[in-house]
């Protein structure tokens, strides 16, 4: 079951695209600080829901312009620029709002284990192939993830090793692998323990106890 119907499909798609090349290109926002705002702003709820506004009554480049108000970046922001060729950026975007409604998840949930970073790193073996082959590559990444312990995929895409996360967290390197393998329950960790790795990680303390 669909959240919208498919005949919004190409404008969301063209929508997220367009927002992902001017945050990136036009703007020099990092890829996933963008994605970061539009969740964290709401308007990638609206977006999954099908709300119109978002997925065909904007132009890409006004949803990314939202995106950054929303964010409290005050700033004058670049003019767009219309161009034919379509950039890794704007794939990114329009690849990643395909994937979004056939599989139904959150987009808070899809970068949790297919950041935009990732999806960029995609683009030269994926862009010519078929929107199904991108899609079923999404989701055996989203396959792997699960056998993770949240801890790894979190350490992950933050491009930690184990060894970074110890040094830079002050929990043994040890305590890291044996959360990481299921020895130990990361739910039991000494509160100043986990604390320190999710302020690490930049995430809550939640983030690393459920699921």
């Amino acid at each position: 079951m669909y959240a919208y119907a498919q005949w919004y499909l190409d404008d969301a798609m063209r929508n997220l695209g367009e927002a992902v090349e001017y945050a990136v290109c036009r703007c020099g926002l990092l890829p996933d600080r963008f994605m970061e705002m539009f969740i964290a702003g709401g308007l990638a709820d609206g977006f999954e829901k099908g709300s119109p506004r978002y997925v065909s009554g904007m132009s890409g480049t006004e949803l990314a312009c939202e995106t950054i108000r929303r964010a409290g970046l005050h700033r004058n922001l670049p003019d767009s620029v219309s161009t034919n060729e379509y950039s890794a950026e704007y794939w990114s975007g329009w690849i990643l709002a395909r994937y979004q409604w056939e599989c139904g998840l959150r987009f808070r949930d899809i970068v949790r284990f297919l950041p935009l970073r990732d999806i960029l790193h995609m683009y030269p073996a994926m862009h010519e192939a078929s929107e199904e082959r991108f899609i079923a590559a999404a989701d055996q990444i989203r396959e792997r993830s699960r056998k993770e312990a949240r801890l790894q995929q979190i350490r992950r895409l933050n491009t930690y090793s184990q060894k970074m996360l110890s040094e830079r967290s002050g929990v043994s390197l040890r305590m890291i692998q044996q959360y990481e393998q299921g020895a130990k329950d990361i739910r039991k960790a000494s509160a100043s323990g986990i604390l320190a790795l999710a302020e690490t990680l930049h995430c809550d303390i939640e983030d690393l106890i459920c699921g």
